[in-house]
């Protein structure tokens, strides 16, 4: 479980934060662009539990609706029915833009990161069914399908990772 946790924690903590060409779900922002118009009305559909199975165990996402100019979510990996990770994400309208913010925790809720650290996304481009963030992308299949797509360095080399989503009903 251990090697697990700290792979996870690898892809996850060394998340690609530069342009990369070739990623067919994900776009990032060209050099001094800056990030895009976007609102929480663009998201407003997220707002749910969902569920699915990537990294070799269950993947589960809950997400609030808009209040307060915030959206909020908490997420969980569970593998052998131990739970391996949590992360606490958080989508706020900020200067008429969007602002993804992560922080990794252990199962008992030791943070990865440093108590000021944590990983932003900025918007790069709003569609109709895909919302862009540098390097992370949410993409609405219908009311009850989501995949996100997230770009990882590891060890020098860089992947695009799909998770998909079911929305259940709780």
């Amino acid at each position: 479980m251990r090697t697990l946790a700290l792979i996870a924690f690898t892809v996850f903590f060394c998340v690609a934060t530069h342009a990369q060409e070739g990623f067919s779900n994900t776009k990032f922002l060209k050099e001094n662009q800056a990030p895009a118009k976007g609102s929480l009305e663009d998201l407003k559909w997220l707002s749910g539990y969902w569920k699915g199975e990537a990294m070799g165990g269950i993947i589960e996402e809950t997400w609030t609706p808009a209040v307060g100019g915030s959206m909020m979510c908490s997420f969980k990996l569970t593998v052998n029915n131990e739970v391996v990770f949590y992360e606490f994400v958080t989508l706020t309208e900020e200067n008429e833009t969007l602002q993804l913010r992560l922080k990794h925790f252990h199962p008992n809720l030791d943070g990865w990161e440093d108590k000021k650290e944590k990983i932003t996304w900025e918007l790069v481009e709003v569609t109709p069914n895909k919302v862009f963030f540098n390097g992370f992308t949410f993409e609405r299949i219908d009311d009850n399908h989501l995949n996100i797509y997230v770009v990882f360095e590891e060890n020098g080399a860089t992947s695009e990772m799909k998770f998909s989503y079911e929305r259940v009903s709780l």
